[in-house]
């Protein structure tokens, strides 16, 4: 095994020791381990890519695809209950797990066929096995065909994260799940309760509802979302209450047992108040934890904190050449973080300077029914940081708006902003208001004044208006909204 390879000019110049060195190795193959790959390769980098699962990661097996495919088999299941008040005549029979599990696969499969093309397209070197990093700038590869090691000139931590587990809860994954063993659950249960009103938790009981489980969530903070603005929680509350989903927040865990088939099966919950609940299953849905945990890091020098790889603004480690990104950096998991970091990475290894991410200017969104999205600073937020008095809001409701009426959708645009200054955050309730989110993010990033905005045009009739009349009525001049 050779040393790594030394710099040159901002770029790497690679030993001749076979395809055991390369400029960048990159541990893990998620959203920001394979971003990183792509494009160090297209930057001319020589990669090596270690993934003890699949290409894609969490985001692409295990989370944002099939549970976003499972969300919008609910959408349909909605839509064909209430066929008949849009004139359309249809009969909604139930579903069929195995038929929307099987429609979940497929999507996941094409997108893993295309993805392992593109990688295996830019010479990228896949390894298989679970890789430990063994020394500063080498990972030790326990594989199929024995281990092997790897140098690079910079190694890229990227290994991402797992679903919390909490002590004294026994995950079983038929009755006690994780959001893991929800997405492979072969039936629809008749009820569930949801431990957790985070994204995952509101997302599931969303799906479960749409399905036609009787839902209760359970969140020992006082609201659903809570980093969302407050506005966007308690809407979200209600229009889970108007759809059948109870909300228990303010509320904790205190026990949780499985019934025997004798005493009706499934699962009996107590809370902190004593109440118990019982359910057909439970669903731990409190957060995800990094995966860092047994793989080298702590020992070759890098820096963790409660299991997280500690990283400055340009997501450098306290390790010469080493780097980290996506879930297992402080910060918003989000698949979508976690690709921009890897190209950010990828950059300045190859000798480029990169703006850094603006954390704050990343776009938030859960799937639910009414979707909830948002970029920059809730309302509270923005004043902790200007002041109660250098802080204005407006809200346009989507009762405004033609589109959210024919789509029969409540909800609103929310827009945060300095006194006499930019809007430095934006809130969407509604469905399908995750796809509006991109003009919010643009708005946020360009330190939008309304008068910038404002004289834009948007289709009509589009829900895109809804964020046109908001800037309209923040800028003084309200057309659909009262002043």
């Amino acid at each position: 095994m050779g040393a790594a390879p030394e710099r040159e000019g901002g770029r790497a110049v690679a030993e001749a020791d076979g395809d055991n060195v390369v400029d960048v190795l990159i541990l893990g193959a998620g959203s920001g381990g394979y971003a990183c790959a792509l494009r160090a390769a297209q930057l001319g980098l020589s990669v090596a890519l270690v993934e003890q699962a699949k290409l894609g990661g969490t985001c692409l097996h295990v989370g944002c695809i099939p549970t976003k495919a499972l969300l919008h088999a609910a959408e349909i299941a909605d839509a064909t209950r209430e066929a008949d008040s849009f004139g359309v005549l249809a009969k909604f029979d139930g579903i069929d797990a195995a038929g929307v599990l099987g429609y979940a696969d497929g999507v996941v499969s094409r997108l893993f066929k295309g993805l392992t093309g593109l990688v295996k397209s830019r010479g990228i070197r896949v390894v298989e096995g679970r890789g430990t990093l063994t020394g500063p700038r080498e990972v030790t590869v326990e594989g199929p065909h024995g281990p092997v090691t790897l140098t690079g000139r910079d190694v890229v931590l990227a290994t991402g994260s797992a679903p919390r587990l909490l002590p004294g809860i026994e995950i079983d994954g038929s009755r006690v799940l994780t959001s893991d063993d929800a997405l492979r659950l072969d039936r629809v249960p008749s009820s569930a309760i949801v431990l957790g009103g985070g994204v995952i938790g509101c997302e599931f009981a969303s799906v479960w509802r749409s399905f036609g489980a009787d839902v209760t969530i359970v969140e020992a903070l006082p609201r659903l979302l809570p980093p969302e603005d407050a506005a966007s929680s308690a809407a979200l509350e209600r229009a889970f209450r108007r759809r059948g989903i109870t909300s228990r927040t303010g509320t904790s865990v205190t026990a949780v047992t499985t019934a025997s088939d004798d005493d009706g099966g499934g699962v009996v919950v107590t809370l902190s108040d004593d109440t118990e609940l019982r359910a057909d299953v439970l669903l731990v849905a409190v957060g995800r934890v990094p995966r860092t945990d047994g793989l080298g890091y702590a020992e070759q020098g890098v820096t963790l904190d409660r299991g997280f790889v500690t990283v400055d603004d340009h997501c450098r480690t306290g390790v010469d050449g080493v780097w980290a990104v996506g879930d297992i950096v402080p910060g918003l998991q989000l698949a979508h973080r976690g690709f921009q970091q890897g190209i950010f990475v990828a950059e300045q290894i190859a000798g480029l300077s990169p703006r850094p991410i603006d954390e704050r200017g990343i776009p938030r969104v859960t799937y639910s029914r009414p979707e909830v999205a948002s970029v920059g600073l809730t309302e509270e937020q923005a004043k902790e940081e200007y002041g109660d008095d250098a802080v204005t809001t407006l809200t346009y409701d989507l009762a405004g708006n033609g589109r959210s009426q024919i789509l029969r959708t409540q909800g609103f645009v929310k827009l945060v902003r300095q006194v006499d200054g930019p809007v430095v955050g934006v809130h969407l309730v509604g469905e399908r208001v995750g796809e509006l989110i991109g003009e919010a993010q643009l708005v946020y990033g360009w330190e939008a004044h309304p008068d910038d905005v404002a004289p834009l045009v948007h289709a009509h009739p589009t829900q895109h208006e809804a964020i046109g009349e908001a800037f309209l009525a923040l800028a003084g001049k309200p057309l659909h909204t009262h002043s």
